[in-house]
């Protein structure tokens, strides 16, 4: 059986979609069964994994809101399979509100498929609202992107907050898996500073590998590509093989 990771995080520009993807890509190279379910409408994961959008038979909107089995949606892909997403996701969260248990309609998606993958991750919008929730109560654990920047701790209590509550009230076995540093400058001491304080506040949960600031990271996706397929000799596909290698040892 599977573990269904949901990328999460209010904050927009932090890394989660680059996260996803290429932790996707680099467990899938180690031989594990990946699935990537792209939850956020804006469809950044799909196009990162070389899968046009507009050209997908179905999409993360159909398999929540039309009663597409989520193994119909699947697209493999040479970098891990993936469910894609839809500029349809968009209204989703409307459309939900009048579904009964409309918390756990990709919870029930995904039961479906969980014990086919070894990791499930789910990418996702930067915002809390019904689609994020349903993410939460879908997923087994939350990997949090923490970019080092100023604001790097904005809004993350609120996001403790509403995990702390999907935790209470909708998904019990829901837990912190991670914390993962990105937009890393080794170089300054303020990196450091702000590594330091993410540590702090989440003892024991940052994971050691840190994501760079690294121009291959920002080209990879205009390319439809993972990192190590864009550039394995990058300073950003070693941090993410070195940051799934952590994910399987963490597992295992």
């Amino acid at each position: 059986m599977g573990t269904i990771i949901s990328v999460v995080n209010q904050k927009g520009g932090v890394g989660k979609t680059t996260t996803a993807v290429n932790l996707t890509a680099a467990l899938h190279k180690r031989g594990k069964k990946v699935l990537l379910c792209d939850f956020d409408p804006q469809a950044n994961a799909t196009s990162g994994l070389g899968v046009d959008k507009d050209e997908a038979a179905a999409s993360s909107y159909d398999v929540i809101i039309n009663g597409k089995p989520a193994a119909e949606a699947i697209v493999h892909t040479q970098y891990g399979d993936l469910i894609p997403s839809s500029a349809n996701l968009c209204g989703a969260g409307v459309e939900l509100i009048a579904i009964p248990n409309r918390e756990y309609v990709l919870h029930d998606a995904l039961e479906s498929v969980k014990a086919d993958y070894d990791y499930i991750f789910i990418d996702c919008p930067p915002s809390l609202e019904l689609l994020t929730l349903n993410a939460l109560c879908a997923a087994d654990a939350i990997l949090v992107p923490v970019q080092c920047e100023y604001y790097a701790l904005e809004g993350l209590s609120d996001l403790m907050t509403t995990m702390r509550a999907v935790k209470r009230g909708l998904n019990p076995n829901l837990y912190l898996f991670g914390v993962v540093l990105t937009m890393f400058d080794g170089r300054t001491n303020f990196s450091a500073q702000v590594a330091e304080e993410v540590r702090r506040h989440f003892p024991g949960k940052v994971f050691a590998a840190a994501i760079p600031r690294n121009v291959r990271l920002a080209e990879a996706p205009s390319h439809g590509l993972p990192v190590w397929a864009y550039d394995k000799f990058s300073r950003g596909a070693k941090a993410y093989e070195d940051l799934a290698d952590e994910i399987m040892q963490k597992e295992g």
